[in-house]
C-alpha cells in the first residue's frame, strides 16, 4: 500500500502542479470538472447497496453545471439573461424543479424520494463544493492560493498518516474511523503549518505579501482540521454504505472520492479567507 501510494505521489503530484500552473482558465476547469464528474458516478455507485437508483444523468449534469458556473466566464456569459445575483439560485431552483418532476416518470416509484435525496446530495457534496477550487482559482492571486490549500492538504494527510502509524494511542473517533488518531490529528496540523510556512519564502508562489507568518500558521491549522473532518464526512459516508474505499482508480490511495474529500474541505476555508481578506 505504501508503495503504491509513493509512486501515485511521483506521478500525480507533477501533473497536479502542472496543470494548476500552466493550465489556462478552461483547462483547469475542464480538469476540475473531469474529477467532479468521476466523483459522482463513483459516489452514485456506492449507494447502490441502500437499494435507491439516483438520477445518474440529472446529477451528473447539474454537478457538472455547479462546477462551470464558477467560472467567471460562464457566469459573464449569462450576464445577458440573468442578472450575476440570480445565476445560482435559478440553478438551484431549477435543479429542485425538474429532478422531482423526473420522479414521476420513473418507471421505479418505490424509494423515489430517499433516490431525489442521494441525488442532490451527490450534487452538493461534490458540485458545489469541488466548484470552490474553480471559483478560488480566479480570485487574484489565486493559483498560488489553490497551491497553498492543496500542498497544505497533501502535508497534513502525509503528517497525519506517518505519525497516526508511528505514535497513534488515543482513537480519534472509533466509530466512523477505527485507524484514525488524535496523535495522528494532531500530526497532521503540524504537517500543514510546515508546508504553510515554506509559501512566504521568496519562490515563484510565494505568498509573503498576503500572509504574516501568524496568519499562515491560522490558516494552515484551520486547513488541516477542515481537511481531517471532510476526511472523517467521507469516512462516515462510506460506513453508513458498507464500503471500504470509494473506489480503485487511483493506486494506494482508493477512489476519486478518496482523494477529495479533505481537499474539498480545505478549499472551501482557504477560498473564504481570501475573499475576506480581499474585502476589508
Amino acid at each position: 500500500m505504501l508503495k503504491k501510494r509513493a509512486i501515485t505521489a511521483l506521478w500525480g503530484i507533477p501533473l497536479l502542479t502542472a496543470i494548476i500552473w500552466f493550465g489556462e482558465p478552461w483547462l483547469f476547469v475542464t480538469f476540475v470538472a473531469i474529477w467532479g464528474l468521476l466523483a459522482v458516478i463513483e459516489f452514485y455507485r456506492l449507494v447502490s447497496p441502500l437499494k435507491v437508483v439516483p438520477i445518474y444523468v440529472f446529477g451528473i449534469i447539474w454537478t457538472l453545471l455547479f462546477i462551470f458556473i464558477r467560472h467567471p466566464m460562464v457566469s459573464a456569459a449569462l450576464g445577458p439573461y440573468l442578472a450575476q445575483g440570480l445565476v445560482v439560485p435559478v440553478l438551484f431552483t431549477g435543479g429542485i424543479v425538474i429532478s422531482l418532476i423526473t420522479l414521476l416518470a420513473r418507471k421505479q416509484k418505490f424509494n423515489a424520494f430517499p433516490a431525489w435525496a442521494w441525488t442532490f446530495a451527490g450534487i452538493l457534496y461534490i458540485g458545489w463544493l469541488l466548484g470552490y477550487i474553480v471559483a478560488l482559482r480566479h480570485l487574484d492571486g489565486g493559483r498560488d492560493w489553490v497551491f497553498f490549500a492543496l500542498f497544505c492538504t497533501f502535508g497534513s494527510d502525509t503528517a497525519a498518516f506517518f505519525i497516526g502509524r508511528a505514535t497513534g494511542r488515543h482513537k480519534l473517533s472509533p466509530s466512523i474511523s477505527p485507524a484514525k488518531t488524535w496523535e495522528g490529528a494532531i500530526g497532521g496540523v503540524l504537517g500543514a503549518v510546515g508546508i504553510s510556512l515554506l509559501f512566504l519564502l521568496d519562490t515563484p508562489v510565494s505568498l509573503a505579501t498576503q500572509l504574516s507568518v501568524w496568519q499562515a500558521i491560522m490558516l494552515a491549522v484551520l486547513v488541516s482540521i477542515s481537511g481531517q473532518l471532510g476526511d472523517l464526512v467521507e469516512s462516515l459516508f462510506k460506513r453508513n454504505v458498507g464500503a471500504k474505499d470509494s473506489g480503485k482508480l487511483i493506486p494506494g490511495h482508493g477512489g476519486i472520492l478518496d482523494r477529495m474529500d479533505s481537499v474539498v474541505f480545505a478549499v472551501v476555508v482557504v477560498y473564504y479567507w481570501v475573499l475576506l481578506s480581499q474585502i476589508s
